[in-house]
């Protein structure tokens, strides 16, 4: 495994104290908790560089398995769902039995409205028998808990999990603020984009951007609920003079500002805590729910490790790869197994594999000094980087809360 050469510019920044006690909250909330209710990047975008076909072995970090439930639609061979986080895989598990033993009525209610009475009736008599081992005993817990998430009095499994904590915190402010609430329901009933813009410049950013609203926006402990570790932190910080809450505040003001929200299904189920027919994931919808019931969803694979073993345990070569944001925290906490895990999907893809990763920068650093391969060369030097397809497409972004999209291409 090669040590990385990391330049001045490109540095892993020294821990603190406290940066010592986030890293520990966060291991902690990771290591007991699902963190992500649904996926928090856009297929869409991602369907469209990555032009999946038929012979296309995909690699895919979980999270909550939307995603890869979105791009089974394009029927390629293989979907290898992989996370480190077990729980994550879990929920995928749960979607995937559903699709399998449900109609479209009970999913929905399950994974679009987040509630169904029924849940645990569904869940010991059709799902249970479907997951693995620990998925098994996960659901178990949650079922056993007067019908878990899907039957809580909160209303909606959407506001459970730790980025659910967040959402219920927001829930609560729009309670204490009514007039704010219903502006916020006109918005996203919007006719058009300049009705929405003016809603939004008018009657949301005014009472929507207070000092206590920035103050919690910029704690490390809502960035934890939300998955985002204190590297990530500090490189939103870098690169934004008003810190993580200008980073937002701008996100937002792009999203309710340049795109239209009406098939923005990311920022309405955690102000609803449910997607409507209209507005949800793909895979929520009854003809690709068919189509995924008629075999599709068996292409998908869960895998509970990290991406290097994974790499290192399987045999077929990979000719798509979906990496998230998760190098943004390696590159600070673990450098070289970093390292260890770009070497490892050189080794494993296949030739014209492209390789999709989102960060918290625009340029993150650690594309700079990685090293890879016996030579130690660049990624720049092994990679083709297609800069202007990733621009467009990251325009195009509904959720918009990553400064950096890439797009890279193994050569042939």
């Amino acid at each position: 495994m090669n040590a990385p050469e990391i330049h001045t510019h490109s540095r892993p920044t020294r821990l603190t104290l406290s940066d010592r006690i986030d890293q520990n909250l966060f291991n902690t909330l990771y290591s007991r908790s699902l963190v992500y209710n649904t996926c928090w990047e856009d297929p869409a975008v991602d369907r469209q560089a990555l032009r999946l076909g038929p012979d296309d072995q995909l690699m895919v970090i979980s999270s909550a398995g939307c995603n890869a439930l979105d791009y089974a639609l394009d029927a390629p061979e293989r979907i290898h769902a992989v996370d480190a986080n077990p729980r994550q895989n879990a929920l995928l598990e749960l979607k995937i039995a559903a699709i399998r033993r449900l109609e479209h009525e009970d999913f929905f209610a399950l994974f679009g409205a987040g509630y169904h009475p029924r849940f645990r009736d569904l869940y010991r008599s059709g799902l249970r028998g479907e997951l693995s081992d620990f998925a098994r005993g996960w659901w178990d817990k949650q079922a056993d808990r007067h019908g878990g998430w899907f039957t809580s009095p909160l209303g909606s499994f959407y506001f459970h999990g730790l980025a659910g904590l967040v959402a219920r915190g927001f829930r609560a402010y729009f309670r204490l603020r009514p007039q704010l609430a219903n502006d916020v329901q006109d918005l996203f009933a919007a006719a058009n984009l300049d009705t929405q813009r003016r809603i939004y410049d008018e009657r949301i950013a005014p009472v929507l951007w207070t000092p206590a609203m920035n103050w919690l926006l910029g704690r490390q402990l809502t960035m934890s609920l939300l998955g985002v570790p204190h590297p990530q932190r500090r490189l939103v910080q870098a690169q934004h003079a008003e810190g993580v809450a200008g980073f937002v505040r701008e996100a937002i003001e792009y999203v309710f500002r340049q795109l239209s929200v009406a098939n923005n299904y990311f920022w309405r189920v955690y102000v609803d805590g449910r997607y409507t027919p209209d507005c949800c994931p793909e895979y929520l919808k009854p003809d690709n729910f068919q189509a995924l019931k008629d075999g599709l969803v068996d292409r998908i694979q869960t895998h509970n490790c990290t991406v290097t073993e994974f790499l290192h345990d399987t045999r077929k070569p990979i000719s798509r790869f979906v990496l998230l944001d998760h190098m943004d925290w390696m590159s600070s906490y673990h450098p070289a197994a970093l390292v260890e895990e770009w070497n490892a999907i050189l080794a494993r893809a296949r030739g014209g594999a492209r390789i999709l990763l989102r960060s918290a920068h625009a340029d993150p650093g650690f594309l700079n000094w990685v090293r890879v391969g016996p030579r130690r060369q660049r990624l720049d030097q092994v990679l083709d980087f297609d800069h202007a397809l990733a621009a467009r497409l990251h325009a195009e972004d509904r959720v918009h809360t990553y400064a950096g999209f890439k797009i890279a291409d193994v050569p042939l």
